[in-house]
């Protein structure tokens, strides 16, 4: 297999993401209907807390194709202690009737008894505590404790280790203990234990995978951020495929790591639900002169631009607009969505998963999440 992955990292990480099967209870609901006996694909979201003050309650959501949630995120300190990263919005903000992100997110999951509930530890901007907690067997049993009383506090499903990212061999060692730690805490007959990881070797040719295997339930590969204000030319950032060589793609990704010896069935597609936006350029490869957008980002629900033609490359699987003037954005469409389904479901991935669900269009043809809930089923 070409290696088309640079072994240096780049300048900005990638990314700001069986050992089980799972079958859903039969479930009556306008939108779609799971029968019992039939296995279902892995449709994820991750639920940022900070869109909450946005009007963006968990509620606000549609369950109905939504098998796991991400509740991002919560931190840890040097110590290895885990601490809810906003308590005001996590557990204390009226939210839906109820006190608190969390307890919303309980209360659906009594709705939908089929929904898993994850917290999320970490993110791209404050894993800057793991590399000195995973180092020494306290701080790794300190996580470990510290995640079980989480879990069980707010009747969560499991966890899902964000670190971004482990940097070097070491590092990688590291992670892997702290993986086993953790499953003296939260054994696998009982909570998931997963892993958002960046799809490039960079990153990934740190840890030893196969070994990872033996700990995680699944693995959130974060195959977008290929480019942005880190690259020096423009490009479409979520690609299923490259065009050229030399090029990160998602699929590429998925084929290192089943290398590896890590089973594709434990492996979740990112799908980012926002575009990047490169102003002067008109499409990928070309030179640009800076972004719009909050941080060079839209929200997919924002998207394509006003007055702006959606476009969608079907060979290496991207969509795009230009003008309007966010210059040339590059996203997921639904176009995208069904055709990286119709991938996992040939290839034998777990499914895919969202960042974020709170960005997508509301359910309806132009909603990501929806999409890819229906692709995946062959609906």
């Amino acid at each position: 297999m070409p290696n088309i992955f640079s072994s240096i990292p780049p300048p900005i990480p990638h990314a700001t993401r069986p050992k089980f099967n799972l079958w859903w209870r039969k479930q009556k609901l306008s939108t779609v209907t799971v029968d019992v006996g039939r296995k279902s694909w892995i449709n994820a979201i991750y639920y940022p807390n900070w869109a909450v003050y946005c009007g963006e309650t968990p509620a606000s959501l549609n369950y109905a194709c939504v098998s796991h949630v991400f509740y991002a995120f919560a931190h840890v300190d040097v110590e290895g202690k885990i601490f809810l990263s906003d308590e005001w919005a996590d557990k204390q903000m009226p939210v839906d009737g109820t006190t608190g992100c969390l307890a919303s997110l309980s209360c659906l999951k009594q709705q939908f008894s089929h929904l898993k509930l994850i917290l999320s530890i970490g993110g791209g901007a404050s894993s800057q505590n793991f590399a000195a907690v995973a180092s020494t067997k306290h701080g790794r049993e300190t996580f470990g404790q510290s995640a079980r009383c989480l879990v069980d506090t707010y009747a969560l499903d499991g966890i899902d280790i964000d670190w971004e990212h482990p940097s070097d061999h070491e590092q990688g060692r590291n992670f892997i203990s702290l993986l086993a730690a953790i499953r003296c805490y939260l054994p696998d007959a009982k909570y998931l234990l997963t892993a958002a990881l960046p799809a490039g070797q960079w990153a990934l040719q740190n840890i030893d995978l196969r070994k990872a295997n033996e700990y995680l339930d699944l693995v959130n590969l974060m195959a977008y951020d290929f480019t942005g204000s880190w690259t020096a030319k423009a490009g479409h950032h979520a690609q299923l495929h490259a065009s050229k060589s030399d090029e990160c793609c998602g699929a590429s990704a998925v084929n290192y790591v089943i290398s590896t010896g890590f089973p594709v069935s434990k492996l979740l597609l990112g799908i980012p639900v926002y575009g990047r936006s490169f102003l002067g350029a008109s499409g990928p490869d070309q030179t640009y002169t800076g972004h719009a957008g909050d941080e060079g980002t839209f929200k997919y629900k924002d998207l394509p631009r006003q007055n702006c033609q959606e476009t969608v490359n079907p060979h290496v699987v991207a969509a795009s607009c230009y003008g309007g003037d966010g210059g040339f954005v590059t996203y997921d469409n639904p176009d995208t969505v069904r055709i990286k389904a119709k991938y996992c479901r040939e290839k034998g991935l777990g499914g895919l998963f969202y960042w974020t669900g709170t960005a997508d269009a509301p359910s309806g043809p132009r909603s990501l999440v929806s999409t890819g809930f229906h692709s995946l089923h062959g609906h």
